[in-house]
């Protein structure tokens, strides 16, 4: 039976009903954990790779002065961090934003489906390829974006990757992050983030309240971030 993870990896690769059927039980170890747990903390020794089937988790930093830098959002499908496993101890902290469903995937196990199938291991590239392209988006936004870029390009980013897991309609999908977290995430105050919001919100480009973004104007919000969707394998307008 598929699920977030194998349905994520489909669309990297033409995985056979066998390779779906080894990816789903390599993830039976399934726990539910509630919003604000730590899968892992910075320091800690890593064995397990966490695997996402239902909820959102983050990535982050703490600072010396008490600040906190979020590096990545985990959603439905993702891995937190597939290399995590060869580390010797974590160089950052990883959290449920929302209650979630985490499959947990030892060491062991992830190596033998990387020399499983070959099929599996090209899905693995990929979604590494796809990690990296956000990480490198995230960069540019914090060197070169304005604020409102910022926070107009990270809409764009969330909403593609909830639309390519299909937990998007044709303009709103859940966004359960406030605005304090969005403020970890871009860099900014959280006053300064809800100043921007209201902006784009005014201009009827887009909301976002009660934990869902809506799209009003999508091709407006994509000029706003200087947005291109390739480095996630797909586009916030599509060409008919």
């Amino acid at each position: 039976m598929s699920n977030a993870f194998t349905d994520r990896l489909s669309g990297y690769a033409p995985l056979s009903d066998a390779d779906v059927a080894l990816l789903a039980d390599a993830c039976r170890n399934v726990r539910d954990v509630p919003a604000g747990h730590h899968m892992i903390r910075e320091g800690d020794s890593p064995d397990p790779v966490f695997v996402m089937l239902d909820g959102w988790a983050c990535g982050y930093k703490m600072l010396p002065d008490g600040g906190r830098q979020i590096l990545a959002f985990m959603l439905p499908g993702d891995f937190c961090d597939i290399h995590i496993a060869v580390l010797k101890e974590m160089d950052h902290s990883i959290v449920t934003i929302t209650p979630a469903k985490v499959a947990t995937l030892p060491r062991k196990q992830m190596e033998a489906l990387v020399e499983a199938k070959s099929n599996i291991t090209h899905a693995f590239w990929w979604s590494q390829l796809v990690d990296q392209g956000v990480l490198r988006a995230w960069i540019v936004s914090m060197g070169r974006r304005t604020a409102e870029e910022r926070i107009a390009h990270l809409m764009c980013e969330l909403y593609i990757r909830m639309r390519n897991i299909g937990l998007a309609t044709h303009d709103q999908c859940e966004l359960p992050l406030t605005q304090l977290v969005l403020a970890d995430a871009v860099g900014l105050t959280p006053v300064h983030v809800n100043r921007v919001l209201k902006g784009l919100r005014l201009n009827k480009v887009m909301e976002l309240s009660s934990g869902a973004l809506k799209i009003i104007d999508p091709v407006r919000l994509a000029e706003i971030a200087g947005f291109d969707g390739n480095y996630l394998h797909s586009r916030l307008i599509k060409v008919a």
